[in-house]
């Protein structure tokens, strides 16, 4: 057994637990494998072992690991994941299957420009800030730049709403993580509720440390790096 059929399978059991905890089916809940910095013979391993969704944080690091993919592009979902600069957006549209980070009005018509040149509907989930820390981006839940998207959202005919994602608070007590991902919980309910045309479906929220209560407050996805690859090495701040 190599290392990541066993991290996978010791990964399996904790989501497992956390389901069954929560009263919910492991169904429910999909994993994606956080590839960014591994190289392409990691997915294509991680896809063997039938790991289909995979998120990326650099669009100039994956436009080179999606080629290098070979065929097996062709049998996995890639998600970017990171902060998208506006000047990024046509590639990211390009080589990605979806971006989960959308954060402003100007990335989203951008992304809707770069999506009909290719004759697509690209999926989206909007990225919400509900830590203080400086590091974190996403949109503030009261914030105009919200309000706005909400509202343009709908128009854009080749960008598809899907839901969201938040990062919690590096190394929080538990009860301010939980917390944390019961407000996006809230905040989707609320959101759902006013914006009818717009898809919440999908909540994006846990990480390897907090997946557990990710899955207990609501989340439909999780994004897991280090408990199924192992810590990365320090890489350059590209995008």
């Amino acid at each position: 057994m190599t290392a990541l059929e066993e991290n996978l399978e010791k990964l399996e059991e904790a989501i497992g637990v956390a389901c069954r905890a929560a009263g919910r089916a492991r169904a429910e809940v999909e994993l994606m494998a956080v590839s960014k910095t591994f190289p392409a013979e990691t997915v294509m391993e991680a896809a063997r072992l039938g790991l289909k969704l995979f998120g990326e944080n650099r669009v100039q690091e994956f436009a080179g690991k999606g080629a290098a993919l070979g065929a097996w592009r062709e049998r996995v979902q890639c998600y970017f994941i990171g902060h998208l600069q506006s000047n990024k957006t046509a590639r990211a549209a390009e080589i990605f299957d979806g971006v989960d980070s959308l954060d402003s009005v100007r990335v989203a018509e951008r992304l809707n420009e770069a999506a009909a040149g290719q004759e697509r509907r690209l999926p989206v989930l909007l990225e919400v800030k509900l830590s203080a820390e400086a590091t974190k981006t996403g949109v503030e839940p009261e914030s105009a730049e919200a309000a706005a998207l909400l509202e343009r959202l709908p128009d854009l005919e080749h960008v598809e709403m899907r839901g969201l994602m938040t990062i919690a608070p590096w190394g929080a007590a538990e009860e301010v993580t939980r917390a944390c991902f019961r407000a996006l919980r809230l905040l989707r309910d609320r959101w759902a509720q006013a914006h009818p045309r717009l898809s919440f479906e999908v909540l994006s929220m846990g990480m390897s440390g907090d997946f557990g209560l990710a899955i207990e407050e609501g989340a439909t996805r999780i994004r897991v790096g280090t408990a199924l690859f192992g810590r990365r090495s320090p890489q350059p701040e590209i995008s």
